[in-house]
């Protein structure tokens, strides 16, 4: 059980509808109570039609942080692949400065072939990604040491996935949120795994927010994963229609849990 407040967050993915509904549902969802509102970081939709509407990642992050004044935002992820690190860093110090403090700088090693094959970035190996994020992160944080001017705060970084040898490790060292993904049982393991990277570059595990992603009814899915330590639970929510039923129950859930 973890002694953080329960938050909901909605990844708001950005395929299959116009910008306008986008940005509608945007303002919906920091008004019915969203902690935090993520988009995704790709070039084509990942569902439906493989061609079909999409927007891109940061463009979309310093819309948000003009339009929204009181939920988080970030990219759940970030495609490491994609930008310089330090230009990365310039990026989300500036949509940290935009939003008044509101950023979250999701990130991970990218997986997506289509979105290297389009755009001529090299897709290499897994392992070959995660080493270029390895390196990535102590630049980034570097970076931010030496911007003028600096951020608005420690910008939390949330590093998502769950390779065990690798990126459970760069959680320890690096992460303020760990984004995990499946049942209850996979999260119990990882996060075991995670206490024990954590031991070992001397890390208090308490730090890491345990994040999930989420669907179903919170009343049958919520508690088990409330019991392992999970805090951040985040529903999403796909063009054209951009359904916030799934999103009301789970704020409904977090009141009453937190409340």
């Amino acid at each position: 059980m973890t002694s953080r407040p329960v938050r909901v967050g909605l990844q708001l993915q950005p395929q299959h509808a116009d910008y306008k509904t986008i940005r509608r549902v945007a303002a919906e969802a920091e008004e019915l109570g969203v902690d935090i509102l993520f988009n995704w970081d790709h070039f084509y939709p990942l569902y439906g039609e493989p061609e079909g509407l999409h927007f891109e990642c940061w463009t979309m992050l310093a819309a948000w942080a003009e339009q929204t004044s009181r939920v988080e935002i970030g990219a759940l992820v970030t495609c490491n692949s994609y930008r310089n690190p330090e230009l990365l860093a310039d990026m989300a110090r500036t949509v940290d400065h935009i939003s008044d403090g509101r950023l979250i700088l999701g990130i991970g090693s990218g997986w997506f072939e289509k979105d290297y094959q389009e755009y001529g970035y090299e897709f290499g190996t897994a392992g070959g990604r995660l080493d270029a994020l390895a390196e990535a992160l102590p630049r980034i944080e570097s970076r931010f040491a030496k911007l003028n001017p600096a951020p608005t705060r420690k910008i939390p970084t949330l590093i998502g996935g769950g390779g065990e040898k690798k990126t459970l490790r760069l959680v320890a060292k690096h992460a303020d949120i760990w984004h995990s993904f499946g049942d209850a049982e996979t999260i119990e393991r990882k996060a075991g795994i995670l206490r024990q990277h954590c031991a070992d570059v001397g890390r208090d595990p308490s730090e890491i927010e345990i994040s999930t992603a989420v669907q179903g009814d919170p009343s049958e899915v919520a508690p088990a994963l409330l019991n392992l330590g999970v805090s951040l639970f985040t529903v999403n929510s796909s063009g054209p229609d951009h359904d916030l039923s799934g999103l009301r129950k789970w704020l409904t859930w977090r009141d009453a849990v937190n409340g």
